[in-house]
């Protein structure tokens, strides 16, 4: 009789304690999905409940236990029993499950994610409010922590990437480069829970696949070639002064010492030969291109004729010429205003009219973007040296207002600089930085040589310049040199890199017979693109709103202009380092 009554009485002490558990009303549920190796242990760990709690929403586990596919319920409490909800008031008030966490400035979702260990999905699940977003101020709930880490400002090391739902190990390091153990060591928690939808990794900064970088977040760019197509047959007029008329086909070796040297015929070829390349490419993803080449001559009456043509009035988009004077005329014929007029290659800048689009990001781009990276990697421990030629006087005028501790040194009226003057403007034990202005190439041979021969082990000298000019693609700027002072610079082109081109770069010498130089690439990276966009967007007018795009070595992102003309600005952040050249992280922009 005593055992029955014992029982009885355990029974109820059970059922007393189990009620008082579950006893508390769960502000809200999520549901889980229960995926391969998730136990039950690990299920109530992560969301921070005991196992009568679960039970109770989840009858079937009793008489099932936990399977993968099962979708479980989760109660979200905020408090637990006998706890006031005043008290959560308190930001670092800790609860049995969640604490509260003030909003600060320039805290994301993704951030947060990481410092406590969970999803944004999950914070967002806890706080419907914030699923538009965060608000400085704003009080929210996390899950509690033991530990916390806390991402920097701006993290120059590392770079994070949100886990997409069925991804593994074998996927991540075919996107971004980065195997399992690399991942597992920055990323302890992976031992425990696996991969997980959601979850927010650490990653090394040099490693990002073709990946942008937005405040520290991997944020994966626009492919085009995997969009639906709302216009798959397509007509592009290329406008290229090739000269045939020029070239004495019957002398082949004057035809020869022609094509050898660099001059229009040379780069109207390359880059005619990208486009060639880009049109297959286009056609093997389903498009149907007509191609309409047209040889300007580099003559106006020319062009005249080619405007007047009914073919290229009925284009979807003319691409050329490739002087800036010579696009100029054509882009202000009335016959032509209505379809889009691509400037490809040249540096200049061209009239901004309407359906006018610059392709080539223009110098001021770039010099704004330099002076804002400039502003946050120097400081006022940093030895400042101004380098400006003449014709950068007003470039040197502008360093020297960001930089007030900064000293100039004036090169020779030869392009050169002495060398017992760079001797003695540089400063052992602190960094040295070089800011270089000039498009002049006896000059930057001159003074990169120099500044290399300055780095010593216990002279640091690293030079940058707000603007690479072309002058710096003669072949005889050596690499070791450019790599000695770790050369940094915003530019709209990046070398391609043959161990990820390498397929590219054989198709390419296959059917033309070299590798793709400069112009090739700038041909096939162009028409690709403008043949996508015109085919998602269904016309060039509505491009823009496709955001940016990269292919082998050049990146799109047109931007409005005044007059109904679109300027692409988009660049890369370069550093030469030994014999390679990296993409640095671009920060955040002060306002």
């Amino acid at each position: 009789m005593m055992k029955k009554q014992l029982g009885i009485l355990a029974t109820i002490l059970f059922l007393f304690t189990a009620f008082w558990t579950v006893a508390q009303t769960p502000d809200s549920f999520l549901t889980h999905k229960v995926k391969k190796g998730e136990t039950l242990d690990w299920i109530i760990a992560r969301y921070q409940i005991t196992a009568e709690q679960l039970k109770a929403y989840n009858p079937s586990l009793e008489r099932f236990g936990i399977r993968r596919k099962m979708n479980l319920r989760i109660p979200v409490f905020s408090t637990v029993a006998g706890t006031p909800k005043t008290e959560l008031n308190t930001v670092t008030k800790d609860t049995t499950t969640f604490r509260i966490h003030e909003v600060l400035p320039k805290e994301t979702k993704w951030r947060l994610a990481y410092q406590y260990n969970t999803t944004i999905e999950f914070l967002d699940s806890l706080n419907p409010e914030i699923k538009l977003g965060l608000k400085i101020g704003q009080k929210i709930r996390v899950p509690s922590a033991a530990f916390i880490e806390v991402i920097p400002e701006r993290d120059s090391l590392y770079n994070y990437y949100e886990v997409l739902p069925k991804e593994g190990y074998y996927r991540i390091e075919k996107k971004l480069g980065v195997n399992q153990v690399t991942l597992d060591s920055l990323n302890p928690e992976l031992k425990e829970k696996g991969l997980l939808a959601g979850m927010i990794l650490k990653i090394p900064a040099a490693e990002s696949g073709d990946f942008m970088v937005k405040n520290d977040l991997l944020i994966p760019r626009v492919n085009l070639a995997d969009s639906l197509f709302q216009k798959k047959e397509l007509t592009l007029s290329l406008l290229l002064p090739f000269k045939a008329n020029e070239i004495e086909f019957d002398s082949i070796a004057d035809t020869e010492r022609l094509l050898l040297s660099r001059n229009l015929h040379t780069l109207s070829l390359d880059f005619y030969s990208g486009a060639l390349l880009a049109v297959s490419t286009a056609e093997e993803i389903g498009l149907s291109v007509v191609l309409q080449t047209f040889d300007t001559e580099n003559n106006y009456a020319k062009l005249e004729e080619i405007a007047n043509q009914t073919e290229v009035q009925k284009s979807d988009f003319i691409v050329g010429p490739l002087i800036p004077s010579n696009f100029d005329y054509l882009s202000n014929k009335p016959t032509l205003q209505a379809v889009p007029k691509i400037a490809p290659l040249s540096t200049n800048p061209v009239a901004l009219r309407k359906n006018v689009y610059q392709s080539i990001t223009q110098a001021e781009t770039f010099r704004a973007k330099m002076f804002r990276y400039l502003e946050q990697v120097i400081d006022t421990t940093h030895h400042v040296v101004i380098v400006a030629d003449s014709l950068n006087r007003a470039i040197e005028e502008k360093l020297k207002a960001q930089f007030p501790w900064s000293i100039t040194l004036r090169p020779e009226k030869g392009d050169y600089i002495l060398p017992e003057l760079a001797d003695s403007l540089l400063i052992d034990s602190i960094p040295n930085k070089v800011i270089l202005e000039t498009q002049s190439f006896p000059l930057i041979a001159n003074a990169l040589s120099q500044f290399n021969a300055q780095n010593t082990t216990t002279r640091a000298v690293q030079v940058y310049t707000t603007y690479r000019s072309n002058a710096y693609d003669n072949e005889n700027l050596s690499r070791k040199i450019l790599g000695g002072i770790k050369f940094t610079y915003a530019v709209g082109f990046k070398p391609l890199e043959y161990a990820a081109n390498s397929d590219f770069i054989e198709k390419f010498k296959l059917r033309f017979g070299k590798p793709p130089n400069k112009e090739a690439l700038r041909g096939y990276d162009l028409v690709l693109d403008l043949l996508l966009r015109a085919a998602v967007a269904k016309g060039l007018e509505n491009m823009p709103t496709l955001g940016e795009t990269q292919y082998r070595s050049n990146r799109f992102l047109y931007e409005p202009e005044t007059n109904g003309a679109y300027v692409n600005k988009a660049f890369y952040l370069l550093q030469h380092e030994g014999y390679e050249v990296f993409e640095l992280k671009e920060w955040d922009e002060k306002p």
